[in-house]
């Protein structure tokens, strides 16, 4: 039977209470992680999020009322115990903070039981995920786990702190918005006043923090909660939270200046990390040849190298025709890796095939200098010696070359250095390598739509030494667009903004918009441009990236307290879920089963065949 705590007010929780309180009558409220009965005397281990605590239960304390209701406690009821604070009388725990310590209960009252739970309550539970999250409430009771959330909960408070005092506002913009097709798939919401017609949840508050520099608000933040139906990974989620900003009257270097200066208050405080400050940066350009990456991982080296010179007059018809056709050769250097077997190097010739690779070329340096090869007999000794040279390759080493398109051979080789670093165990532990990645390309070709799309979006403010290719060659234009990366992953992103009219035209025009469409999109942002607007500039970190890192998470999943699985579901709430009919026909929407959908069609196809 649970009891009330009338007349009880917890004075610690269980691990706020230390050494300095041996003497003194405390009273801890939480958990029955564990207890044990002893005859005579039991031992129960109390946690809360701050930690366990022992409590001692002896009868001629207690009384034999609350001795025979600690006989009952079995793990995760919830418990309330007055006592007194004593050095623990057995051997001290140097796992606990509280290990050198214990409370002498005075009196017990219990204020629920708990059936046995599905899965042990215990850190770095071996439980699988699908149980864990289908009883997530009990799986935030995980002391790691909760440490994410309270890291999170940090991370937040800081970023408010640092904000605040260098000048910003939070400001809250609307999660009922307009929908705009560029980007990804938004997730929509029917209006019943409006029938027929939708909101957006928001992908970002992009353009309303916009219109809030062109209402001279000068500097804005929000940890904006964010929408996008796309496929879910490991740092992924259809929900999730950015630390979002933009300010007036800034170029490039103020943006990095404030946000270097926000990370190393964040990962010192948090992680204990000191940053030196500047930052490194790098181009995109230089990012993709020599990392093959937009995100690279630089805790190690293995850079690709440009060989397309040293194999110009070769035979080797892989390179020859992908030079040929405009494409390019490069290679990695594996060290001391020559005598890797043949097995392991067809295994890196599947995994290339999976980046778009169409084989992958190699060479080993035996320690006599003679070489064993998939291409050496095309060519000749001392165009061998040529391309050696340009890899400094060294006895011992094996050398792996892709030749293609100059995008595929990037991605080739980037997820090759990756895989290569992992199998060699190339990559230190606690190492923490900040790099800013800026002048993306402003626009990137789509196939499928037969037209140039924004890399960022349509208002990333271009090179202005680049505004005249705008006209003769887009693709060459680059963006005053950043991103910072840390150990190989975009933690966020930003761009100078377009806050002159004409060249907000010129790029829509370029994206294949007309006047007519880009006003249907996005009219109430132009139509504000006309009224005076600042030259602007902004950025956004995913929140949830930002402290998966932090705490050393292997997935997004465990630093936010409610998330969804890969197929955007929720296990424990069994959300999305069919709604009653009534609120559909309130919306006037009809939901037609797939099926219905398909026999309608073949109908349809036979009727007009007889």
């Amino acid at each position: 039977m649970a009891e009330s705590m009338a007349g009880l007010k917890r004075s610690h929780r269980c691990a706020e209470v230390s050494e300095a309180n041996i003497g003194q009558d405390v009273t801890v409220m939480g958990w029955v992680q564990k207890s044990r009965n002893k005859g005579g005397i039991i031992f129960v281990d109390l946690r809360d999020r701050s930690g366990i605590l022992q409590i001692i239960f002896e009868e001629s304390d207690c009384g034999a009322e609350s001795f025979e209701k600690a006989e009952k406690l079995r793990s995760e009821f919830v418990i309330a115990v007055c006592g007194r604070v004593e050095t623990r009388s057995g051997a001290a725990n140097p796992n606990l903070k509280t290990g050198t310590i214990e409370v002498r209960a005075k009196s017990l009252r219990i204020l629920a039981e708990s059936e046995t739970p599905p899965f042990p309550i215990e850190e770095n539970s071996k439980t699988k995920e699908e149980l864990r999250l289908k009883y997530r409430y009990l799986d935030l009771r995980r002391p790691d786990i909760q440490r994410n959330i309270m890291t999170r909960s940090q991370v937040a408070i800081l970023v408010r702190k640092f904000l605040a005092e260098e000048g910003f506002l939070e400001i809250e913009t609307p999660t009922l918005i307009k929908s705009t097709p560029e980007g990804a798939r938004d997730y929509l919401v029917p209006s019943r006043v409006h029938p027929g017609s939708f909101y957006a949840l928001p992908q970002s508050p992009q353009l309303f923090k916009q219109l809030l520099m062109c209402s001279g608000y000068d500097r804005y933040f929000q940890l904006a909660r964010c929408y996008r139906d796309e496929d879910l990974r490991a740092d992924r989620q259809p929900e999730f939270t950015q630390i979002d900003m933009e300010l007036s009257f800034v170029d490039v270097d103020d943006v990095l200046d404030v946000n270097e200066r926000l990370l190393k208050e964040l990962f010192g405080q948090i992680c204990g990390v000191e940053l030196s400050l500047p930052l490194p940066r790098i181009t995109w350009k230089e990012a993709m040849d020599r990392f093959g990456s937009d995100k690279p991982d630089m805790r190690f080296g293995m850079e690709l190298t440009d060989v397309s010179q040293a194999v110009a007059d070769c035979d080797f018809v892989v390179f020859k025709s992908a030079l040929e056709n405009g494409g390019t050769v490069r290679g990695l250097k594996a060290e001391g890796q020559a005598g890797m077997p043949r097995k392991k190097i067809d295994a890196l010739v599947e995994f290339a095939k999976g980046y778009g690779a169409k084989g992958l070329a190699y060479l080993a340096i035996h320690q006599d200098g003679t070489y064993k090869s998939s291409f050496a007999k095309f060519m000749t000794e001392e165009q061998l010696t040529r391309l050696v040279e340009a890899m400094d390759g060294k006895p011992g080493d094996l050398l792996l070359f892709a030749a293609d398109k100059t995008p595929v051979v990037w991605n080739v080789l980037g997820a090759l250095r990756l895989e290569l670093a992992k199998q060699l165990n190339l990559i230190p532990e606690n190492t923490w390598k900040f790099v800013w990645v800026t002048e993306f390309p402003l626009l990137e070709y789509s196939e499928e739509e037969n037209r140039y799309v924004a890399m960022h979006h349509p208002f990333t403010m271009p090179m202005e030494e680049d505004l005249p290719l705008l006209d003769t060659d887009p693709g060459a234009v680059r963006a005053k667009a950043y991103d910072i990366v840390l150990n190989g992953t975009e933690l966020g992103g930003g761009s100078v903004r377009i806050h002159q009219a004409d060249i907000q035209e010129k790029m829509f025009r370029v994206l294949g918009f007309s006047q007519e469409q880009a006003h249907e999109q996005f009219g109430f942002l132009l139509e504000a441009f006309k009224y005076g607007v600042p030259p602007h500039a902004g950025l956004a970190y995913g929140l949830d990236r930002v402290v998966m890192w932090m705490v050393g998470a292997d997935s997004i999943r465990d630093v936010i307290a409610f998330p969804k699985v890969k197929d955007a579901s929720c296990l424990m709430s069994e959300a999305p879920s069919t709604v009653d009919p009534r609120q559909l026909e309130e919306l006037g929407i009809a939901i037609v089963a797939e099926n219905a959908e398909e026999n309608t069609a073949e109908n349809t196809a036979e009727n007009t065949a007889e």
